[in-house]
């Protein structure tokens, strides 16, 4: 058995709009200057009180930490309450997703920096209630990119680490899976640049999901 982890925000769904109006919203209720797009999105992949750690500097206290984390849950879920505010899955994914599912040798599974109730938000959105056989989210594990997320996975499933392929938008994807021992595949329309998704040691770049299912197939047990 293989066991395919996917990342959710930037690799599956694009929530960048949405991400980054909520982020402006708190670092403005702070009086803090908002930083451009793409250090905004630096941070997606990271749990949220890394990832507001990185916007806030690390001389900001916890407890700011946190609360401006929690302002951050609360304007997500303002803002995605909004029909205008859809979190568009990426041209494919559907496809993919079917693909890869109906393979009797391949295990579906999720690791993100989303709490477990926004991945059964996506998930039921989506009627995929039943598609993965492991969740592995921040109310789970530590952040990315330590590599919990990919070793509780594989775990619960009963497949060792060298069996799965982590797919994903960031660096802190790559990383994580490099440090679990398993394969990586990056997506060229994510959060992060391809360049970097290199640099982290991406065993592939993919630029649509038409690509997925052939390569994982071509690469057999290990893509790398």
């Amino acid at each position: 058995m293989r066991l395919v982890i996917f990342d959710v925000d930037g690799t599956l769904v694009d929530s960048q709009n949405i991400i980054c109006a909520a982020l402006g919203a708190v670092l403005t209720a702070l009086g803090r200057p908002v930083p451009d797009r793409t250090f905004l999105l630096g941070g997606v992949g990271l749990s949220l009180v890394p990832a507001m750690r990185r916007l806030l500097g690390e001389e900001t206290s916890l407890a700011e930490i946190e609360a401006a984390a929690a302002g951050y849950r609360q304007e997500f879920l303002r803002l995605r309450s909004d029909p205008a505010n859809a979190e568009p899955l990426f041209p494919g994914a559907v496809e993919a997703i079917a693909a890869l599912r109906a393979q009797e040798d391949v295990i579906l599974g999720i690791a993100t920096g989303k709490s477990q109730r926004g991945v059964a938000h996506i998930l039921e959105r989506q009627g995929w209630q039943s598609h993965f056989a492991t969740i592995q989210t921040a109310d789970d594990a530590p952040s990315k990119p330590d590599p919990t997320m990919v070793l509780q996975a594989a775990r619960a499933v009963g497949v060792d680490p060298a069996q799965a392929v982590m797919i994903g938008d960031t660096t802190f994807d790559m990383l994580m899976a490099r440090a679990a021992g398993c394969a990586s595949i990056g997506v060229s329309w994510g959060n992060h640049p391809v360049e970097a998704l290199h640099g982290a040691g991406a065993g592939h770049i993919i630029d649509h999901f038409d690509e997925l299912v052939p390569l994982l197939a071509t690469n057999g047990e290990r893509v790398a």
